[in-house]
């Protein structure tokens, strides 16, 4: 996709709840709505000075907490019960139609604007997305390295009202069960609630503290590290009675401190802030200063900001704003490329109209009809249709994606280049060749066997998983080891193991370099403690059970300077340092050591551009020099220098024959995805490095 790197898209609460609160319609809340959709608009649009935008996430989950609670815990003291079954036709009522109608509208966008190599996995979101559970998928796809350059999806949002929806499917009951329990031995149910707040809210927050820690791209999606944040505002709604007499003078400083708090949030934390984590404290208790002290502050708190016209409006307009803007802003990316300000902004504006029109003729008709309103059971048949309608409209993307072509007899790639590769007319870029393979639209699925196998270590864990593939008791022992940019070249090294009699033993780890050195997480800009760990765990594994040889190669990481982020250069050289000790130390330890240089870097996305671009593919290229530059070969190169005993291999000259790197070689696509080549093309290159092999002293068939 056009965007690559994946935004932070905030979730939006209904803009108004069937709830009215126990003293009416409250106005700093309605605005407070407003608060946080202005905030995610400008971060979205891509304001600059708003860097912490997403914080909306954390605001609208208290507002949740506050007013859904509110609801729930006044239905149980007036009636000693919950009505589930009314309960959820509320919810179905007032969120359904409106995301159906959503749903329908981005399926269209996404077939009329959207390249269709990504339909399948598009198509999957909008169906995720009806049932409620793209946050999980999303969630898989963040830490997932096969994922890298995906870009932003359209429904990506909707994982926010899928944690919700999650929350109210437990919270509901968890309330019936400590009430239940309560009266069953005499005890006030408020005791019971906050016990109830306690079981949810308590696990939730060290969870989050936790796994924002080590998996922070997983722990922003995740109901588990949400549940708390909720809980905050249901703590509010527990003791609403009580706060109400707090001090007026108290209830105003702490309102507007609280208001402040929210905006220092959005203005001073950045993308690169682990989230949720301990950080969200800040936003999640300013939002639950705002609610707790509105009554008491009466006119002279932030409800004299947060209640004027335009806040009103805007807070009432939020949930149908919130599920047009983002779509639109994705859609936009794809037709424009990446957005300007000024260009965001105009989307953001834009969505006003369709949400506007969805406020009036879907959001408010259905919520406020008497009929549905009197049936609850013709309330949830509504839900179940319209979730029925998400689903089809998001089966009917993925249906429509062509079928994969079957791959060609004659697609001998690298084998139409001649020994000598460079400048061979054969590796010159043609506009149209007969067949490609793999099919550009399913390049992303021609992959080594690990990832199918889950052989590759992630981000989070430092174990040194192990995976064996080649003859399990060959006569030579062959170790490959490091991240991807080495996996990618298994499909050749299975095909030569198995001619050769060589046990491949496989450790690799997602952005991960084996190297001495503590380089930076792939996912974020800090210290990759796991990957440092999983080195020291690898070389023990090595030198315990040593192979005869190890073939590795690496990406474009880099290494802090003294345990601290450094420029370019010096991180460069951090790192070069680094990978040239540990070659030394499998060098000195009577390991043979081969390094393969990192495939050219393209900078764009070439089986993207391929499929659309199918008789023009010369539009694919990209120039020799600057892929040469790219990724990890550089590094590499500055590693050898000072290093002895190892043997380095370079095979860039049959990816990129000539000056313009062609995407298509012998019928054969040459990338995947990012800067991997695709296994296909691995395959077609097997020749080439076996006899590159052989020259470094490992055994073959024909030496």
């Amino acid at each position: 996709m056009a965007q690559a790197t994946m935004t932070r898209p905030v979730p939006m609460e209904p803009s108004r709840t069937d709830a009215i609160p126990e003293r009416g319609f409250r106005g700093d809340v309605e605005g407070l709505r407003a608060v946080a959709v202005g905030l995610v608009l400008l971060y979205h649009a891509g304001l600059a000075f708003v860097p912490g935008g997403f914080v909306g996430v954390d605001v609208f989950f208290v507002i949740s907490g506050f007013l859904i609670t509110g609801l729930l815990v006044k239905e149980l003291r007036r009636t000693g019960r919950i009505s589930l079954v009314g309960f959820y036709a509320r919810r179905a009522k007032r969120l359904l139609p409106a995301t159906a109608a959503v749903l329908i509208a981005t399926a269209a966008l996404v077939i009329t604007f959207v390249p269709r190599l990504y339909w399948s996995q598009l198509g999957e979101d909008i169906v995720a997305s009806a049932l409620y559970a793209v946050n999980w998928q999303l969630a898989e796809r963040s830490v997932d390295y096969l994922a890298e350059d995906s870009g932003a999806s359209p429904v990506q949002h909707f994982w926010s009202l899928a944690v919700e929806e999650q929350y109210y499917l437990v919270w509901p009951v968890l309330l019936l069960l400590v009430t239940w329990w309560a009266r069953s031995r005499g005890r006030s149910i408020t005791g019971s609630l906050w016990v109830g707040l306690a079981v949810v809210g308590i696990p939730s927050l060290l969870w989050s503290i936790y796994l924002t820690s080590y998996e922070p791209a997983r722990a922003f999606f995740v109901t588990t590290t949400r549940m708390w944040e909720l809980a905050i505002g249901a703590a509010v709604a527990i003791t609403a009675s009580q706060l109400a007499r707090i001090p007026q003078v108290v209830a105003i400083v702490l309102g507007w401190a609280g208001l402040l708090a929210i905006a220092l949030s959005g203005l001073v934390y950045t993308v690169g802030t682990p989230w949720p984590g301990y950080a969200a404290a800040l936003p999640t208790l300013g939002a639950a200063a705002v609610i707790a002290t509105g009554v008491a502050a009466g006119r002279h708190g932030p409800v004299k900001l947060l209640g004027t016209s335009p806040f009103l409006w805007v807070g009432a307009l939020s949930y149908s704003l919130y599920l047009w803007h983002w779509p639109l802003i994705v859609i936009a990316t794809h037709h424009w490329g990446e957005l300007s300000v000024e260009r965001g902004l105009l989307v953001a504006a834009i969505s006003v109209i369709p949400a506007w029109l969805t406020y009036r003729l879907i959001e408010n008709p259905f919520r406020y009809s008497p009929a549905i309103s009197r049936s609850p059971r013709l309330a949830l048949s509504l839900g179940a249709n319209a979730t029925l309608i998400g689903v089809l409209a998001g089966i009917l993307v993925v249906v429509a994606v062509p079928a994969a072509s079957s791959p060609a007899a004659n697609s001998p790639g690298a084998a139409v280049l001649s020994d000598d590769p460079r400048d061979d007319p054969a590796g010159l870029a043609l506009n149209r060749v007969e067949s490609i393979t793999p099919d550009p639209l399913f390049a992303r699925e021609d992959v080594p066997s690990i990832h199918r196998d889950n052989c590759q270590q992630n981000e989070a864990a430092s174990e040194a998983l192990v995976c064996i593939r080649g003859a399990e008791q060959g006569a030579t022992t062959v170790a490959v080891v490091g991240d991807s940019k080495v996996v990618q070249w298994l499909p050749a090294l299975e095909e030569l193991a198995g001619r050769n009699d060589w046990k491949l033993v496989i450790y690799a780890k997602s952005g991960c370099a084996f190297a001495d050195a503590i380089t930076t997480a792939p996912s974020r800009a800090e210290p990759y403690h796991s990957c440092v760990s999983w080195n020291q765990n690898v070389l023990s594994a090595l030198f315990a059970d040593k192979p005869d040889y190890l073939i590795t190669s690496q990406g474009k990481a880099q290494a802090l300077v003294n345990g601290e982020p450094a420029g370019p250069t010096a991180a460069r050289k951090a790192l070069a340092d680094g990978l040239r000790a540990r070659w030394m130390q499998l060098v000195d330890a009577g390991i043979g050591v081969v390094v393969i240089r990192d495939t050219p870097w393209p900078r764009m996305q070439v089986d993207l551009c391929v499929s659309e671009h199918l008789d023009n593919l010369t539009a694919c290229t990209y120039e020799r020099e600057k892929g040469m530059t790219g990724g990890g070969g550089p590094t590499q190169l500055a590693a050898l220098e000072g290093s002895r005993g190892v043997n380095f291999i370079d095979l860039n000259d049959a990816i990129c024959p000539a000056e313009r790197c062609p995407p298509v070689i012998g019928n054969v696509l040459v990338y995947r995805q990012g800067s991997h080549i695709t296994a296909t093309f691995a395959r077609s290159l097997a020749p080439r490095l076996e006899a590159a092999l052989a020259t470094a002293g490992l055994a073959t068939k024909d030496g």
